[in-house]
């Protein structure tokens, strides 16, 4: 397996356009806390889904699961404090960063400019694209086969909605706030097709019989990474260090076997799992 060197996060973020280890102290809110003062009060904050299987969602024992969950648990006992969840929806991440509800977001958030102006990305642990999955029988394989009249179910807040408000204004939207609302509409008859993280709706016709993928890929490929309030950088320089640390144990894989196996299959693996904050081809993987 291949190390990462622990001097390259800033040329990581650098490359990613975030520079988010340089925030400028002009530009903090003032409501976040410091790494020392997480630590000293004993419990931190982290925002992550409830109704996002397999990334964030309770179980049935009344518990929070999934991938990001798998890495939450880790980062409360290497900070040795207990973890309080805070449930989040995609279209209040931000806020509760901006007000101080949460120190970090872990709620399968994608990175984008837009974004990183109002919060700090750390390191990436997973790629990402925009998919659109539609029923079998009318399967929709290109934005050019939705009608005039036909709507697409989006989440607010999301990348889908996003890129397809800029990209394809024509195309009528189907708003929900939350997961489990997007999916009911859907399943209900409501809209032509779903669009969202390709990896949701891979899952979702992988669990629901006579549902299809027909577009894996929409616009370009991203990547996931938490985020915490801007210019918290004393907890952002920690979770920098602490995701290149997990990367040479390859954490993010046995993440990934414990939590996607079972959706994905490991097909998917190693294109989804970004280990230690190296995306394909940066500054972060070692030669």
């Amino acid at each position: 397996m291949k190390k990462i060197r622990k001097n390259t996060i800033i040329a990581a973020l650098t490359a990613l356009g975030l520079g988010a280890a340089l925030a400028s102290p002009a530009l903090a809110d003032e409501s976040f806390r410091t790494l020392d003062e997480i630590k000293e009060s004993g419990t931190i904050n982290i925002g992550v889904f409830s109704d996002k299987s397999p990334f964030g969602y309770v179980g049935e024992n009344g518990d929070y699961q999934g991938y990001d969950v798998y890495l939450a648990e880790h980062l409360g006992e290497d900070l040795g404090v207990e973890i309080n969840y805070v449930s989040t929806e995609a279209a209040n991440r931000i806020e509760y960063l901006q007000t101080g509800k949460v120190d970090i977001i872990l709620a399968n958030f994608t990175v984008t400019p837009e974004r990183a102006e109002e919060v700090d990305f750390a390191l990436p642990y997973m790629n990402v694209a925009l998919g659109v999955v539609s029923p079998e029988d009318a399967v929709i394989e290109s934005l050019d086969d939705i009608g005039e009249d036909d709507q697409v179910i989006v989440i607010s807040g999301t990348t889908a909605e996003t890129y397809l408000v800029k990209n394809n204004p024509e195309i009528k939207l189907q708003k929900y706030d939350a997961y489990a609302e997007a999916k009911t509409a859907f399943e209900n008859g409501n809209g032509v097709a779903w669009a969202n993280d390709n990896t949701e709706v891979i899952a979702f016709s992988i669990e629901n019989e006579g549902y299809v993928v027909g577009i894996p890929s929409l616009g370009s490929a991203d990547t996931i990474a938490p985020a915490v309030t801007k210019g918290n950088e004393t907890l952002l320089n920690w979770l920098n260090e602490e995701i290149v640390a997990l990367g040479e144990e390859n954490f993010f894989h046995a993440d990934y076997e414990a939590t996607l196996l079972d959706t994905y299959g490991a097909d998917y693996e190693d294109t989804l799992v970004i280990e230690g904050g190296a995306v394909a081809g940066s500054e972060t993987e070692a030669e």
